[in-house]
């Protein structure tokens, strides 16, 4: 709900505020006076573009302020979304330098002009006479229908589930495509695979097999050397083990005479047996060598595949082609898991689509049910506002298509005059037509549905004496459950008024300027009498002006 709008520098306004009832404000005015003008501060407030024409001082800032109370609008996952801070007053805020800068403040937070309008939105619902009003929009008519077929609970439910079957479906759609794009590289990840798997590596067989060959083939070269060190060490005639034994009884012979020589001639005879065995050691290995033709084709076959795997590979040695083959395994691993998936993912669609079209249905039957009693009201209505030959039907559809709202698809189908054939609203009907074909969906839908601050534009141009009169009666009933501002030259409309503004223009010896007064209930009875008559107004003006009020009262 708007609370006050303030409007600094602008046009032919210098400074001015206005404070909104609750209920019902009416604005009047003589033609050209400036209420038009307020409705320009309002469209730079709900994030229109601003023209440097604007200023009434070329050298100041232009400032428009708006204060709303929010408390009864589901505004904290907007104000979360934009990282906003949430209070239950909000004041929006624009600012346009003389030089073309346009800044917007949401509680003093910058924003830009596309939050500002989603903001705006939400809050401020403008209806000038020429405008395109939401009534031309198929989804505020469906949402109309919804909210008398009490389709609230049952909807949000249904929408709560569509979320989800929709980000299911595109979660398949995606692993589809992923499995038919994976199939080719699947087949030759597992060739990949199976050519390792086949060839069972083992850690460290790499090493082994190339020391063995590098063996196998020096085989006679080891063999005879290793031969003829045995020989020289334990042997010949003049063997090292036999030479150390000379050398040995040498040393025993004088052993005795020295405690020191003892430890010397233990560590000797050490040394000859060491010597012993390593001689014995290098006989056996030598008696173990041969020359082998086909362990050498076996072994080198094996290196040459392990060899071709590391190049096919590009890597340097077994382990990292263990590491290759665990991880071939992984990746066809997720792929037996994507299939998994989406198995999983098309049964749980398909069950969702199942419970949605189950309640798709009910939605449908629930509007289908209130359906003839709004056309009649519609219709009844707008014969009583001097369109008696004017229909409506509310033409609703089943597409087949699951959608946010179920599969109906509606349209408000209408015709002004007698013998005019049916068409969509937005292709037939005039501005004042719409006017009041807006004026009377809303009020009969005011109390099952939120609606913004609703502002009207000469909503009752062209009508007068009792049609006005209705107008006006319709336009009370409305105030009752949402805040509405009419701006009018109906006296009919202006008598149902809780607070009433007159927008009048003063001079000055410079030039024009643009004011705004809250009549006072005596201001009110002249001002309605002018609109009657003229000005100054005549006794029964007058008369007919108290007469209106107190009806209205």
């Amino acid at each position: 709900m708007i609370k006050t709008l303030s409007i600094k520098n602008y046009a032919i306004i210098e400074d001015l505020e206005i404070e909104f009832s609750g209920g019902l404000t009416i604005i009047t005015g003589e033609t050209g006076a400036g209420k038009s003008i307020l409705l320009g501060a309002l469209g730079l407030i709900m994030g229109e573009r601003a023209d440097l024409k604007v200023f009434f001082d070329q050298n100041e800032k232009c400032v428009i302020e708006a204060f709303f109370d929010v408390a009864k609008y589901d505004l904290k996952t907007f104000f979360e979304k934009n990282e906003l801070d949430y209070e239950k007053e909000v004041v929006v805020r624009r600012e346009i330098t003389p030089s073309g800068k346009s800044r917007a403040f949401i509680n003093d937070t910058p924003v830009n002009l596309d939050v500002l309008r989603q903001l705006s939105a939400a809050l401020i619902d403008l209806h000038q006479q020429f405008d395109t009003l939401d009534i031309h929009e198929v989804s505020f008519q469906l949402r109309m229908v919804d909210a008398l077929a009490g389709n609230a609970a049952p909807l949000r439910q249904y929408q709560s589930e569509f979320s989800e079957y929709q980000s299911n479906r595109r979660r398949l759609e995606q692993l589809i495509h992923e499995s038919q794009s994976a199939s080719k590289e699947s087949e030759f990840l597992k060739f990949q695979l199976d050519e390792l798997n086949a060839s069972e590596l083992a850690e460290g067989e790499q090493e082994k097999l190339e020391n063995e060959l590098a063996q196998l083939n020096n085989a006679e070269d080891i063999k005879r050397t290793l031969g003829g060190i045995f020989h020289h060490l334990n042997e010949s005639e003049n063997s090292l083990v036999g030479q150390l034994r000379d050398v040995s009884r040498s040393l025993a012979s004088v052993r005795k005479f020295s405690t020191q020589l003892q430890k010397h001639d233990e560590h000797l005879e050490s040394l000859i047996l060491d010597l012993q065995e390593l001689a014995t050691e290098l006989g056996d290995i030598a008696e173990e060598i041969e020359y082998d033709a086909e362990r050498i084709t076996e072994v080198q076959s094996r290196l040459d595949l392990i060899y071709k795997l590391q190049k096919k590979h590009q890597v340097n040695s077994v382990g990292e082609l263990l590491e290759i083959q665990a991880q071939l395994e992984k990746q066809l691993g997720g792929f037996v898991n994507i299939s998994d998936e989406i198995q999983r993912l098309q049964a749980e669609v398909k069950q969702s689509e199942k419970r949605l079209r189950e309640q798709a249905l009910q939605l449908s039957e629930n509007r289908k049910t209130v359906i003839p009693d709004f056309e009649k009201k519609i219709v009844q209505q707008l014969g009583e506002l001097s369109m008696a030959s004017a229909k409506l039907e509310i033409q609703i559809s089943e597409t087949g298509e699951l959608t946010a709202t179920g599969t109906d698809e509606i349209n408000f189908m209408f015709a002004a005059n007698k013998g005019s054939r049916l068409q969509k609203i937005k292709d037939v009907a005039s501005g004042g037509e719409l006017s009041r074909l807006t004026l009377i969906t809303k009020s009969l839908v005011a109390s099952a549905i939120p609606l913004p601050t609703l502002i009207f534009d000469e909503i009752d141009s062209g009508v007068s004496g009792d049609v006005a009169q209705k107008m006006g009666n319709i336009l009370r009933d409305l105030s009752n459950q949402h805040q509405v501002v009419v701006i009018t030259h109906s006296p009919q409309v202006a008598s149902k008024a809780d607070a009433h503004y007159f927008v009048y223009k003063k001079e000055t010896e410079e030039r024009t300027l643009t004011k705004v007064k809250k009549l006072s209930p005596e201001e009110r009875v002249r001002s309605l009498a002018v609109m009657l008559s003229q000005n100054p107004p005549s006794d029964a003006a007058l008369q007919n002006a108290r007469e209106l009020l107190e009806a209205a009262n």
